[in-house]
Protein backbone atom coordinates (compact mmCIF):
# COMPACT_ATOMS: atom_id res chain seq x y z
CA UNK A 1 0.00 0.00 0.00
CA UNK A 2 1.30 3.69 -0.85
CA UNK A 3 0.49 4.95 2.16
CA UNK A 4 1.69 8.36 1.54
CA UNK A 5 0.12 8.72 -1.65
CA UNK A 6 -2.99 7.91 -0.21
CA UNK A 7 -2.37 10.03 2.85
CA UNK A 8 -1.77 12.89 0.50
CA UNK A 9 -5.20 12.42 -1.76
CA UNK A 10 -7.10 12.25 1.40
CA UNK A 11 -5.77 15.22 2.66
CA UNK A 12 -6.49 17.04 -0.22
CA UNK A 13 -10.02 16.04 -0.96
CA UNK A 14 -10.46 17.08 2.75
CA UNK A 15 -8.93 20.45 2.05
CA UNK A 16 -10.90 21.14 -1.26
CA UNK A 17 -13.79 20.34 0.51
CA UNK A 18 -13.63 22.87 3.16
CA UNK A 19 -12.34 25.40 0.85
CA UNK A 20 -15.37 25.12 -1.34
CA UNK A 21 -17.44 25.80 2.06
CA UNK A 22 -18.31 22.20 2.73
CA UNK A 23 -19.85 21.54 6.95
CA UNK A 24 -16.95 20.49 8.96
CA UNK A 25 -18.81 17.02 9.89
CA UNK A 26 -18.63 16.46 5.69
CA UNK A 27 -15.07 16.81 5.62
CA UNK A 28 -14.48 14.61 8.60
CA UNK A 29 -16.67 11.93 7.58
CA UNK A 30 -15.26 12.17 3.70
CA UNK A 31 -11.73 11.58 5.09
CA UNK A 32 -13.13 8.11 6.99
CA UNK A 33 -14.25 7.08 4.23
CA UNK A 34 -11.57 7.07 1.91
CA UNK A 35 -9.36 5.77 4.38
CA UNK A 36 -12.38 2.94 5.39
CA UNK A 37 -12.56 1.81 1.67
CA UNK A 38 -8.99 0.90 1.60
CA UNK A 39 -9.01 -0.74 5.31
CA UNK A 40 -7.40 1.51 7.00
CA UNK A 41 -8.73 3.34 10.77
CA UNK A 42 -7.93 7.09 10.55
CA UNK A 43 -8.43 9.38 13.16
CA UNK A 44 -9.51 12.69 11.68
CA UNK A 45 -10.08 16.23 13.56
CA UNK A 46 -11.62 19.07 11.17
CA UNK A 47 -11.90 22.60 12.43
CA UNK A 48 -12.97 25.43 10.26
CA UNK A 49 -9.14 26.87 9.45
CA UNK A 50 -7.08 23.43 10.09
CA UNK A 51 -7.28 19.59 9.08
CA UNK A 52 -5.16 16.81 10.47
CA UNK A 53 -5.35 13.16 9.69
CA UNK A 54 -3.45 10.72 11.33
CA UNK A 55 -3.45 6.84 9.86
CA UNK A 56 -0.60 3.86 11.60
CA UNK A 57 0.96 1.59 8.71
CA UNK A 58 0.83 -2.23 8.65
CA UNK A 59 4.51 -1.97 10.12
CA UNK A 60 2.80 0.32 12.81
CA UNK A 61 4.47 3.16 11.89
CA UNK A 62 2.63 6.71 12.62
CA UNK A 63 1.82 9.11 10.05
CA UNK A 64 0.20 12.47 9.86
CA UNK A 65 -0.43 15.28 7.43
CA UNK A 66 -2.42 18.60 8.42
CA UNK A 67 -3.73 20.82 6.45
CA UNK A 68 -4.22 24.81 7.03
CA UNK A 69 -7.43 26.11 5.50
CA UNK A 70 -7.20 29.72 4.93
CA UNK A 71 -9.61 32.37 3.76
CA UNK A 72 -12.11 31.27 1.06
CA UNK A 73 -15.62 31.47 -0.87
CA UNK A 74 -18.59 29.69 -1.31
CA UNK A 75 -18.87 26.97 -4.59
CA UNK A 76 -21.25 24.87 -3.90
CA UNK A 77 -20.80 22.99 -7.21
CA UNK A 78 -17.01 22.03 -6.19
CA UNK A 79 -18.70 20.52 -3.25
CA UNK A 80 -20.82 18.34 -4.86
CA UNK A 81 -17.97 17.32 -7.40
CA UNK A 82 -15.29 16.40 -4.67
CA UNK A 83 -18.37 14.53 -3.00
CA UNK A 84 -18.96 12.44 -5.90
CA UNK A 85 -15.46 12.03 -6.61
CA UNK A 86 -15.16 10.21 -2.82
CA UNK A 87 -17.90 8.14 -3.37
CA UNK A 88 -16.35 7.19 -6.63
CA UNK A 89 -13.44 6.36 -4.62
CA UNK A 90 -15.26 4.40 -2.14
CA UNK A 91 -17.04 2.63 -4.73
CA UNK A 92 -14.19 1.31 -7.09
CA UNK A 93 -10.62 1.04 -4.10
CA UNK A 94 -8.34 2.06 -6.70
CA UNK A 95 -5.03 2.41 -6.66
CA UNK A 96 -3.77 5.68 -4.52
CA UNK A 97 -1.55 7.19 -7.73
CA UNK A 98 -4.87 6.82 -10.02
CA UNK A 99 -7.63 8.32 -7.19
CA UNK A 100 -5.03 11.23 -6.71
CA UNK A 101 -4.96 11.69 -10.51
CA UNK A 102 -8.81 11.74 -10.01
CA UNK A 103 -8.36 14.29 -7.21
CA UNK A 104 -6.14 16.45 -10.29
CA UNK A 105 -8.51 15.55 -12.96
CA UNK A 106 -11.88 16.85 -10.84
CA UNK A 107 -9.90 19.61 -9.84
CA UNK A 108 -8.89 20.71 -13.26
CA UNK A 109 -12.69 20.28 -14.27
CA UNK A 110 -14.28 22.79 -11.68
CA UNK A 111 -16.35 25.73 -13.09
CA UNK A 112 -17.49 28.68 -11.76
CA UNK A 113 -20.07 31.43 -13.07
CA UNK A 114 -18.30 34.23 -14.47
CA UNK A 115 -17.71 38.03 -13.37
CA UNK A 116 -20.41 39.38 -15.24
CA UNK A 117 -23.00 36.56 -14.20
CA UNK A 118 -21.83 36.74 -10.77
CA UNK A 119 -22.72 40.68 -10.78
CA UNK A 120 -26.08 39.43 -12.13
CA UNK A 121 -26.79 37.05 -9.19
CA UNK A 122 -26.18 39.88 -6.67
CA UNK A 123 -28.54 42.44 -8.99
CA UNK A 124 -31.00 39.81 -9.06
CA UNK A 125 -30.67 38.92 -5.94
CA UNK A 126 -30.78 42.30 -4.60
CA UNK A 127 -33.75 43.34 -6.59
CA UNK A 128 -35.60 40.25 -5.39
CA UNK A 129 -35.31 40.89 -2.05
CA UNK A 130 -35.90 44.05 -2.14
CA UNK A 131 -38.99 43.35 -3.54
CA UNK A 132 -40.17 40.68 -1.16
CA UNK A 133 -39.63 42.94 1.56
CA UNK A 134 -41.98 45.14 0.51
CA UNK A 135 -40.56 47.66 -1.95
CA UNK A 136 -41.75 48.93 -5.25
CA UNK A 137 -40.51 47.86 -8.50
CA UNK A 138 -38.19 51.30 -8.66
CA UNK A 139 -37.29 50.13 -5.05
CA UNK A 140 -36.35 46.83 -5.72
CA UNK A 141 -34.08 48.20 -9.12
CA UNK A 142 -32.77 50.34 -6.29
CA UNK A 143 -32.12 47.03 -4.09
CA UNK A 144 -30.25 45.44 -7.45
CA UNK A 145 -28.42 48.17 -8.27
CA UNK A 146 -26.71 48.10 -4.39
CA UNK A 147 -26.68 44.30 -4.40
CA UNK A 148 -24.35 44.80 -7.84
CA UNK A 149 -22.44 47.56 -5.86
CA UNK A 150 -21.79 44.57 -2.77
CA UNK A 151 -21.06 42.35 -5.79
CA UNK A 152 -17.96 44.81 -6.91
CA UNK A 153 -16.79 45.58 -3.85
CA UNK A 154 -16.56 42.06 -2.84
CA UNK A 155 -14.51 41.25 -5.92
CA UNK A 156 -12.61 43.87 -5.61
CA UNK A 157 -11.51 43.40 -1.57
CA UNK A 158 -11.10 39.85 -2.27
CA UNK A 159 -8.26 40.21 -4.89
CA UNK A 160 -6.48 42.58 -1.89
CA UNK A 161 -7.25 40.07 0.52
CA UNK A 162 -8.72 42.29 2.77
CA UNK A 163 -10.17 40.89 5.99
CA UNK A 164 -13.74 39.50 5.74
CA UNK A 165 -15.06 41.80 8.42
CA UNK A 166 -13.67 44.88 6.98
CA UNK A 167 -14.71 44.03 3.70
CA UNK A 168 -18.45 43.32 4.84
CA UNK A 169 -18.46 46.91 6.91
CA UNK A 170 -17.37 48.46 3.47
CA UNK A 171 -19.96 46.71 1.30
CA UNK A 172 -22.56 47.30 3.80
CA UNK A 173 -21.54 51.29 3.98
CA UNK A 174 -20.87 51.47 0.29
CA UNK A 175 -24.56 50.31 -0.48
CA UNK A 176 -26.43 52.15 2.55
CA UNK A 177 -24.88 55.34 1.25
CA UNK A 178 -26.17 55.12 -2.33
CA UNK A 179 -29.82 54.09 -1.26
CA UNK A 180 -29.92 57.19 1.28
CA UNK A 181 -28.52 59.44 -1.20
CA UNK A 182 -31.56 58.18 -3.47
CA UNK A 183 -34.43 58.72 -0.88
CA UNK A 184 -32.69 62.27 -0.16
CA UNK A 185 -33.23 62.96 -3.68
CA UNK A 186 -36.83 61.81 -3.94
CA UNK A 187 -35.99 59.16 -6.47
CA UNK A 188 -37.83 56.64 -3.71
CA UNK A 189 -39.97 56.83 -0.64
CA UNK A 190 -38.40 53.42 1.17
CA UNK A 191 -34.69 53.23 1.03
CA UNK A 192 -35.00 50.57 3.81
CA UNK A 193 -36.58 48.09 1.34
CA UNK A 194 -33.77 48.12 -0.89
CA UNK A 195 -31.20 47.89 1.98
CA UNK A 196 -32.22 44.74 3.57
CA UNK A 197 -32.59 43.14 -0.06
CA UNK A 198 -29.26 43.69 -0.68
CA UNK A 199 -28.04 42.44 2.78
CA UNK A 200 -29.38 39.70 2.33
CA UNK A 201 -26.17 38.72 0.46
CA UNK A 202 -24.23 39.55 3.03
CA UNK A 203 -26.01 38.06 5.62
CA UNK A 204 -24.17 34.52 6.71
CA UNK A 205 -26.55 32.25 5.36
CA UNK A 206 -24.13 29.29 4.59
CA UNK A 207 -22.03 30.26 7.98
CA UNK A 208 -25.06 29.86 10.09
CA UNK A 209 -26.46 26.00 8.09
CA UNK A 210 -23.06 24.76 8.71
CA UNK A 211 -23.08 25.70 12.25
CA UNK A 212 -26.12 24.41 12.78
CA UNK A 213 -25.38 21.18 11.12
CA UNK A 214 -21.85 21.42 12.98
CA UNK A 215 -23.27 21.12 16.13
CA UNK A 216 -25.65 18.33 15.35
CA UNK A 217 -23.13 15.70 14.41
CA UNK A 218 -21.08 16.62 17.73
CA UNK A 219 -18.69 19.20 16.21
CA UNK A 220 -19.11 21.85 18.80
CA UNK A 221 -15.83 23.58 18.04
CA UNK A 222 -16.25 23.96 14.40
CA UNK A 223 -20.10 25.22 15.24
CA UNK A 224 -19.01 27.44 18.36
CA UNK A 225 -16.31 29.01 16.18
CA UNK A 226 -18.98 29.56 12.90
CA UNK A 227 -21.64 31.15 15.09
CA UNK A 228 -18.85 33.38 16.39
CA UNK A 229 -17.94 34.30 12.70
CA UNK A 230 -21.99 35.09 12.11
CA UNK A 231 -22.13 37.30 15.16
CA UNK A 232 -18.59 39.17 13.77
CA UNK A 233 -20.30 39.48 10.21
CA UNK A 234 -23.85 40.99 11.90
CA UNK A 235 -21.66 43.00 13.75
CA UNK A 236 -19.87 44.42 10.92
CA UNK A 237 -23.22 44.77 8.66
CA UNK A 238 -24.49 46.88 11.81
CA UNK A 239 -21.35 49.38 12.14
CA UNK A 240 -21.74 49.66 7.91
CA UNK A 241 -25.30 50.42 7.59
CA UNK A 242 -25.37 52.32 10.86
CA UNK A 243 -22.08 54.52 10.05
CA UNK A 244 -23.72 55.03 6.59
CA UNK A 245 -27.40 56.64 7.87
CA UNK A 246 -25.06 58.73 10.05
CA UNK A 247 -23.69 60.48 6.75
CA UNK A 248 -26.43 60.56 4.89
CA UNK A 249 -27.82 62.54 7.59
CA UNK A 250 -24.97 64.67 8.57
CA UNK A 251 -24.86 65.69 4.32
CA UNK A 252 -28.70 65.41 3.81
CA UNK A 253 -30.27 65.20 6.63
CA UNK A 254 -31.74 62.28 7.68
CA UNK A 255 -33.96 60.30 5.64
CA UNK A 256 -37.33 59.16 6.20
CA UNK A 257 -39.16 56.56 4.85
CA UNK A 258 -43.20 54.87 4.52
CA UNK A 259 -44.19 51.52 5.74
CA UNK A 260 -43.26 48.80 3.10
CA UNK A 261 -45.95 47.10 1.02
CA UNK A 262 -47.56 44.43 2.16
CA UNK A 263 -47.88 42.09 -0.63
CA UNK A 264 -50.05 39.20 -1.16
CA UNK A 265 -47.77 35.92 -0.29
CA UNK A 266 -47.83 35.11 -4.23
CA UNK A 267 -45.90 37.72 -4.74
CA UNK A 268 -43.56 37.36 -2.09
CA UNK A 269 -43.40 33.99 -3.44
CA UNK A 270 -42.39 34.54 -6.39
CA UNK A 271 -40.26 37.35 -5.44
CA UNK A 272 -38.45 34.93 -3.42
CA UNK A 273 -38.08 32.29 -6.43
CA UNK A 274 -36.41 35.11 -8.21
CA UNK A 275 -34.05 35.77 -5.85
CA UNK A 276 -32.85 32.49 -5.07
CA UNK A 277 -31.94 32.13 -8.27
CA UNK A 278 -29.93 35.14 -8.33
CA UNK A 279 -28.08 33.36 -5.17
CA UNK A 280 -27.31 30.40 -7.00
CA UNK A 281 -25.12 32.44 -9.60
CA UNK A 282 -23.39 33.96 -5.94
CA UNK A 283 -23.09 30.23 -4.69
CA UNK A 284 -21.88 28.65 -7.59
CA UNK A 285 -24.99 26.50 -8.00
CA UNK A 286 -25.18 24.69 -11.14
CA UNK A 287 -28.66 24.34 -13.28
CA UNK A 288 -30.87 21.99 -12.68
CA UNK A 289 -29.74 22.35 -9.07
CA UNK A 290 -30.04 25.97 -9.11
CA UNK A 291 -33.65 25.86 -10.11
CA UNK A 292 -34.38 23.32 -7.66
CA UNK A 293 -31.86 25.65 -4.81
CA UNK A 294 -34.79 28.75 -5.84
CA UNK A 295 -37.93 26.70 -5.79
CA UNK A 296 -36.55 25.29 -2.04
CA UNK A 297 -36.85 29.06 -0.73
CA UNK A 298 -40.37 29.63 -2.54
CA UNK A 299 -41.77 26.22 -1.23
CA UNK A 300 -39.75 27.54 2.41
CA UNK A 301 -41.95 30.93 2.58
CA UNK A 302 -44.66 29.52 1.10
CA UNK A 303 -44.54 27.21 4.02
CA UNK A 304 -44.16 29.89 6.16
CA UNK A 305 -46.93 31.88 4.60
CA UNK A 306 -49.65 29.57 5.53
CA UNK A 307 -47.92 28.54 8.88
CA UNK A 308 -48.30 32.35 9.66
CA UNK A 309 -51.88 32.50 8.95
CA UNK A 310 -53.02 29.58 11.09
CA UNK A 311 -51.20 30.55 14.12
CA UNK A 312 -50.03 34.04 13.76
CA UNK A 313 -46.93 33.26 15.98
CA UNK A 314 -43.85 34.29 14.24
CA UNK A 315 -41.32 31.60 16.19
CA UNK A 316 -43.94 28.96 15.46
CA UNK A 317 -44.42 29.84 11.67
CA UNK A 318 -40.24 30.26 11.29
CA UNK A 319 -39.95 26.47 13.32
CA UNK A 320 -42.31 24.90 10.54
CA UNK A 321 -40.39 26.70 7.70
CA UNK A 322 -37.31 25.49 8.81
CA UNK A 323 -38.91 21.75 9.20
CA UNK A 324 -40.19 22.04 5.50
CA UNK A 325 -36.87 23.57 3.95
CA UNK A 326 -34.50 21.09 5.71
CA UNK A 327 -36.89 18.39 4.48
CA UNK A 328 -36.95 19.55 1.35
CA UNK A 329 -33.37 19.84 1.65
CA UNK A 330 -32.45 16.32 2.69
CA UNK A 331 -35.13 14.63 0.22
CA UNK A 332 -33.92 16.33 -2.98
CA UNK A 333 -30.26 15.79 -1.95
CA UNK A 334 -31.05 11.92 -1.72
CA UNK A 335 -32.61 11.91 -4.99
CA UNK A 336 -29.94 13.49 -6.89
CA UNK A 337 -27.02 12.29 -4.60
CA UNK A 338 -25.43 15.54 -4.37
CA UNK A 339 -24.85 16.86 -0.53
CA UNK A 340 -28.08 18.43 1.44
CA UNK A 341 -26.10 21.96 2.10
CA UNK A 342 -26.38 22.89 -1.40
CA UNK A 343 -30.06 22.89 -1.22
CA UNK A 344 -30.26 24.05 2.18
CA UNK A 345 -28.37 27.44 2.16
CA UNK A 346 -30.79 29.36 -0.34
CA UNK A 347 -33.70 27.21 0.62
CA UNK A 348 -33.35 28.58 4.36
CA UNK A 349 -32.85 32.33 2.65
CA UNK A 350 -36.33 33.75 2.84
CA UNK A 351 -36.78 32.85 6.94
CA UNK A 352 -32.56 34.47 7.71
CA UNK A 353 -33.57 37.79 9.52
CA UNK A 354 -31.63 40.21 7.53
CA UNK A 355 -34.51 42.81 8.26
CA UNK A 356 -34.26 42.12 11.38
CA UNK A 357 -30.40 42.95 12.10
CA UNK A 358 -31.33 46.56 9.86
CA UNK A 359 -34.21 46.99 12.26
CA UNK A 360 -32.41 46.61 15.16
CA UNK A 361 -29.27 48.44 13.81
CA UNK A 362 -31.26 51.71 12.65
CA UNK A 363 -33.23 51.80 16.00
CA UNK A 364 -29.38 51.73 17.77
CA UNK A 365 -28.48 54.50 15.96
CA UNK A 366 -31.62 56.81 16.37
CA UNK A 367 -31.39 56.11 20.22
CA UNK A 368 -34.75 54.40 20.03
CA UNK A 369 -33.47 51.28 22.98
CA UNK A 370 -36.88 50.10 23.65
CA UNK A 371 -37.70 49.25 19.51
CA UNK A 372 -34.13 48.21 19.44
CA UNK A 373 -34.33 45.51 22.09
CA UNK A 374 -37.75 44.41 20.72
CA UNK A 375 -36.19 43.84 17.24
CA UNK A 376 -33.10 42.52 18.70
CA UNK A 377 -35.29 39.72 20.84
CA UNK A 378 -37.14 39.20 17.83
CA UNK A 379 -34.26 38.51 15.55
CA UNK A 380 -32.79 36.34 18.00
CA UNK A 381 -35.84 34.27 18.84
CA UNK A 382 -35.80 33.91 14.95
CA UNK A 383 -32.17 32.35 14.74
CA UNK A 384 -32.96 30.03 17.56
CA UNK A 385 -36.18 28.69 15.83
CA UNK A 386 -34.46 28.22 12.64
CA UNK A 387 -31.95 26.41 14.63
CA UNK A 388 -34.07 24.09 16.13
CA UNK A 389 -35.77 23.27 13.10
CA UNK A 390 -32.82 22.16 11.19
CA UNK A 391 -31.24 20.19 14.05
CA UNK A 392 -34.64 18.79 14.46
CA UNK A 393 -34.69 17.11 10.42
CA UNK A 394 -30.64 16.55 10.82
CA UNK A 395 -31.21 14.57 13.94
CA UNK A 396 -34.19 12.32 12.02
CA UNK A 397 -31.98 11.65 9.38
CA UNK A 398 -28.92 10.67 11.59
CA UNK A 399 -30.69 8.28 13.38
CA UNK A 400 -32.28 6.91 9.95
CA UNK A 401 -29.00 6.71 8.76
CA UNK A 402 -27.50 4.81 12.03
CA UNK A 403 -30.59 2.53 11.79
CA UNK A 404 -30.32 1.40 7.95
CA UNK A 405 -26.62 0.60 8.89
CA UNK A 406 -27.02 -1.33 11.73
CA UNK A 407 -29.99 -3.57 10.05
CA UNK A 408 -27.75 -3.55 6.90
CA UNK A 409 -25.11 -5.12 9.01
Amino acid sequence: MDYNTLLDMTAELSYYLAMCGAETFRVEDTANRVMAAYGIQAEIFAIPNCITISIETAEGKPMTRMRRVGHHGTDLDSVERYSNLSRRICTQKPEPKEAMAWLRETTASRVSYTLPLYLLGNFIGGAGWGIFFGGTLLEGLLGGICGLIIGLVIHFTEGLKVNSFFATIFSAFTMAFVAYIAASLNIVTNPDTAIIGALMILVPGLLFTNAMRDIIYGDTNSGTNRIVQVILIAVAIALGTGSAYNANAALFGAATAIAPIAYPLYVQILASLFAGTGFAFIYNVRFPGAFLCAIGGALTWAAYGIAFEITHDVFGANLIAAIVAAAYSETTARIRKYPAISYLVISIFPLLPGAGVYYTTHAIVNGDTLTAGSKGMETIAIAGALAIGILFVSTLVRLWNVWKQKRNA
